[in-house]
């Protein structure tokens, strides 16, 4: 299982492709689930990046817990939460993140 990710060109924030849309957030990320899902995916990922939406487009692991995406990757795990020293800041700091904690 796949899911497209990148950094939004306008303010750098880790990004995740989700219903139609670039979501701050990984856990309703579009899961690819075949090679044409991935390709789907790519398509839009590099259709993005020539309109200057979004920059170092992937294609990265992941699994699906409880019906929410997760990256399997550690390097994922941190783009998903945010800065590892402070769990003040970042998304891992979000009203939501505190209640599926």
């Amino acid at each position: 299982m796949k899911v497209l990710t990148a950094n939004r060109l306008s303010d750098g924030i880790a990004v995740w492709y989700a219903d139609g849309g670039w979501a701050e957030t990984v856990g309703h990320a579009d899961v690819a689930y075949d090679k044409a899902a991935e390709d789907r995916l790519e398509a839009i990922g590099a259709a993005a990046a020539a309109n200057n939406e979004v920059v170092d487009v992937n294609l990265i692991d992941v699994t699906v817990i409880n019906g929410l995406v997760e990256p399997v990757r550690l390097r994922e795990k941190i783009r998903a939460a945010g800065p590892t020293i402070r769990t003040d800041i970042g998304k891992q700091a979000s009203p939501a993140a505190a209640r599926a904690a």
